[in-house]
């Protein structure tokens, strides 16, 4: 019998906008303070793109440090996968303009949308390919510029949200380490809490839209606050014991970086020490898929991750969605 293949993560990389927007500029533009912004989400900065920069040109820059970081070359890639809800365009997608930008010929490419847990879904997505046999190596992408689409008039949302790009080589190995289980939830009822009205086929982009700003943000915060909670303590339980492991088990959790609010109080429910969480949202802020890739590849490069230890990503977004991934390093 061959032993079993493993979804293993061989290299990682991350992208971020040169542009620094901290919470003493947003107090220039609307209604708030540094202290309120802090006390409540725990951010004090976020990376903001240009208007000439868009999310494929964050993509092409975190697959080429991930794949230097995983010594493997694009042409040896057998799929891209990039997980956003902030294409460029409609089509073509951005994995087809990132397999061109790299060269990775032989590559089949596609995105996957699934908001903030875009990242989840898409590592369930790549092991999956492996564990069949279908792919030997797949580059995932979690990237979004939500900056794009947020409204910077409405102090309720514009002070959260931020952009980034992160990236991972997967390979398929043998071996202990790699993807040891990954839990996947959504709830389709709940679509009103969290969305983008208009610029889809329900609602076209005309000028009212425009006026009304319906191409941006629109979210009941107290609301996604209490599920973003609830969902991820369930789903980071659920991925751990299709693993059969426990939370003591875990070296480093890194949740979905949307607030610090939200990421204590999933630490709490899991009886987790403060320094087995990882958090970075102070100086990014959330940028949806993107946040838990940038956060893995930091801290793997921070030293916070050795060989054989065990880790979880658990993320929340709109849709709504969840899921959590337990990986043995």
């Amino acid at each position: 019998m061959l032993p079993k293949k493993r979804a293993r993560i061989i290299g990682t990389g991350k992208c971020m906008p040169k542009t620094v927007l901290t919470n003493q500029d947003l107090e220039k533009m609307v209604n708030t303070t540094d202290e309120w912004i802090k006390s409540r989400t725990g951010i004090k900065e976020r990376r903001i793109t240009t208007a000439k920069e868009s999310t494929s040109d964050l993509a092409i820059q975190a697959a080429k440090d991930a794949l230097e970081n995983a010594h493997t070359k694009a042409e040896e890639l057998d799929a891209i996968l990039v997980c956003t809800c902030t294409p460029d365009m409609f089509f073509p997608s951005v994995g087809c303009i990132l397999q061109a930008a790299l060269g990775a010929k032989k590559a089949w490419a596609m995105d996957l949308s699934a908001a903030c847990s875009g990242f989840i879904y898409g590592m369930a997505t790549a092991k999956s390919f492996i564990e069949s046999g279908a792919a030997q190596k797949i580059l995932l992408i979690g990237v979004d510029t939500l900056s794009k689409i947020t409204n910077w008039q409405d102090r309720s949302t514009c002070i959260l949200f931020g952009d980034g790009a992160g990236a991972c080589v997967l390979s398929s190995e043998t071996g202990e380490s790699g993807i040891l289980s990954v839990f996947l939830g959504a709830d389709g009822s709940n679509t009103e809490i969290l969305k983008v009205p208009a610029g889809g086929s329900r609602m076209p982009i005309d000028q009212n839209a425009l006026n009304e700003k319906l191409n941006t943000i629109k979210m009941d915060g107290p609301e996604v606050y209490k599920l973003a909670v609830t969902k991820m303590v369930e789903a980071a339980k659920a991925a751990l014991r299709l693993a059969d492991k426990k939370p003591t088990d875990l070296k480093l959790i890194i949740p979905h970086q949307a607030n610090l609010r939200i990421i204590e109080s999933v630490a709490k429910r899991l009886e987790l020490k403060e320094d087995v969480v990882f958090v970075n949202v102070q100086k990014y802020g959330n940028m949806s898929a993107a946040t838990t890739i940038v956060a893995l590849d930091e801290a793997q490069k921070e030293g916070r991750i050795k060989q054989g230890e065990l880790l979880e990503l658990v993320a929340f977004g709109a849709g709504l969605t969840w899921g959590a991934a337990v990986i043995q390093w």
